[in-house]
């Protein structure tokens, strides 16, 4: 039934990291992670840990519409269980 393509992780990592302006190593920084784990991500060379992503998506949910924007691309399921 979607009618987008379904998102990946790098582009959801690299779409998070410029709506705030950070560089991948300040991304890094606020996520409490290495720069080279940041640069994986955004490469397709690994996958955000269960705990990375809960930050991704705590982070996602206090941006507000663009937040709800990506959480709604990114983590469809989650978009539902949160409208309640």
């Amino acid at each position: 039934m979607p009618t987008t393509k379904p998102s990946s992780t790098p582009d959801l990592v690299r779409e998070l990291r410029q709506h705030f302006n950070f560089s991948q190593e300040r991304f890094a920084s606020f996520l409490g992670v290495s720069f080279k784990t940041v640069n994986r991500w955004e490469n397709g060379h690994s996958t955000p840990s269960p705990m990375a992503l809960k930050l991704i998506k705590n982070q996602l949910s206090i941006m507000g519409v663009p937040g709800k924007v990506l959480l709604n691309q990114y983590f469809p399921e989650m978009e539902l269980g949160d409208d309640r």
